[in-house]
């Protein structure tokens, strides 16, 4: 460009200087350089309209033929023209294999621009939310009312998030699973997937335990029955006593097999919104603790440690079973005289209620299967514990119902803490608290 610069100000430096000796020759030096000036000013602002009208022209063609740094201007923006050209042509090659591969997925795929309008969608897409060609531009919550996905949408958390399965607009019978990804500004990619027959599968598996469940309470209830008539009256041969005993005990524990089947069927099956009644966390875990010693049989030291007087809104039946299920689980995995605590405590990041036994501990390996049903980390003892396999799942699906967490501590043969984490949105002051600070207040 410098080079250009020198090579045109030389070119000028001559004209000048011819001009000048012109003017010299004629006498006339000073009208022969104001016309040479003149004419080399009228030259460079025809070049000028030439380019600026070549520009204005949408650049079609090859650049206007010049001379000097004019030419090369000329030159230089034909040649970005042509790379242009080049590099636009290799996008819309690859843009146009990007929607190809993408028309033949069968999940749905939605481009958003300016946080939650449609961009651009593939046909599976179109197909399963309902979109047209004319939706473009549009927000996406226009046509995808769910609740759920309208608070997600709208939300400021672009943390991942898990998929939202939600009814098809305008077709209740199909099942769609949305999975949003975040990314540039305020752009976001939506999968859809059609997971219909997954849903109805898994209906179908609830729908069966339930009745299978409903179904076996009734044969057990009498078999119960007649093996406690049995144990109670001189029918029974003395022979007899040993068997009888044994199937009393598989028959309670059958039933309570069948209590948490149909407990983890209604949780499954209900509405998410749960109970929203105040349940008085000192009180519950109280109730727990006294459960828990009578399960054990006072051969463990369940102590209770509740800092401040605090209740949960939900439903008390659910909450009741979570915190039973870890403190009767501690008593399961804990040898004689050892000790479990109950300790509910708050922060700011609400409320925390946590079960820290001294049992035989679990090993890192198995912690993210926890809460899967039927899983045991050790089969045998399981099974001789009495347990079902069913109670950290349980507590998961009382969790999700109370918007809570849970986390797991634990060292092989030091120990567990189960810890079940509250927001604070779930959390109020009992009212024996608000009426001391007021009767305080007054005196």
């Amino acid at each position: 460009m410098l080079d250009r610069s020198i090579g045109e100000f030389s070119r000028f430096l001559i004209i000048a200087l011819g001009c000048l000796t012109l003017g010299f020759t004629t006498s006339e030096w000073s009208l022969t350089l104001i016309l040479g000036l003149a004419a080399y000013l009228l030259s460079v602002l025809w070049q000028q309209h030439r380019f600026n009208r070549w520009l204005a022209n949408g650049r079609r063609g090859p650049a206007p033929t010049a001379f000097g740094i004019w030419g090369e201007i000329y030159d230089d923006f034909y040649r970005m023209q042509r790379r242009h050209r080049r590099e636009k042509q290799k996008l819309h090659v690859m843009l146009r294999r990007v929607q190809d591969s993408t028309s033949a997925l069968r999940e749905g795929i939605v481009a958003l621009e300016n946080g939650d309008h449609l961009a651009w969608w593939n046909p599976a897409a179109g197909e399963l939310l309902g979109l047209q060609s004319s939706d473009q531009g549009q927000s996406l919550v226009n046509f995808v009312r769910d609740p759920g996905f309208v608070s997600y949408m709208h939300s400021e958390d672009n943390s991942p998030r898990e998929p939202l399965t939600l009814p098809a607009p305008g077709n209740e019978a199909l099942h769609l699973q949305l999975e949003v990804t975040r990314y540039g500004k305020d752009e976001a990619l939506v999968i859809v997937r059609d997971i219909t027959r997954l849903h109805n599968l898994e209906q179908m598996r609830r729908d069966f335990v339930a009745n299978v469940s409903h179904e076996l309470r009734t044969p057990l209830t009498v078999i119960a029955g007649y093996l406690e008539t049995l144990q109670n009256s001189d029918m029974a041969p003395p022979a007899w006593r040993r068997p009888l005993v044994q199937m009393e005990e598989q028959a309670a524990r059958m039933t309570t097999l069948v209590n948490d089947l149909l407990l983890l069927a209604r949780l499954e099956t209900s509405e998410r919104k749960t109970g929203d009644v105040s349940v008085d966390v000192r009180e519950l875990m109280e109730r727990v603790a006294r459960e828990a010693r009578s399960f054990s049989g006072d051969r463990h030291q369940v102590s209770v440690a509740c800092e401040g007087d605090c209740s949960i809104r939900g439903d008390a039946s659910e909450l009741h079973s979570a915190f039973a299920n870890l403190a009767l689980n501690a008593v399961k995995y804990s040898p004689g005289n050892g000790e479990i605590q109950l300790r509910w405590w708050q922060d700011n990041d609400g409320g925390h209620f946590s079960v820290r036994d001294q049992g035989i501990g679990i090993d890192s390996l198995h912690i993210p299967r926890l809460t899967e049903r039927f899983y045991r980390v050790d089969p045998g003892r399981s099974r001789d514990s009495g347990g079902t396999g069913l109670g950290l799942a349980i507590v998961k699906h009382v969790l999700l119902r109370h918007g809570a967490e849970m986390s797991v501590h634990s060292v092989p043969a030091q120990g567990s803490t189960f810890t079940l984490h509250f927001p604070s949105t779930k959390l109020e002051e009992s009212p024996s608290r608000e009426l001391m600070e007021t009767e305080g207040a007054d005196s």
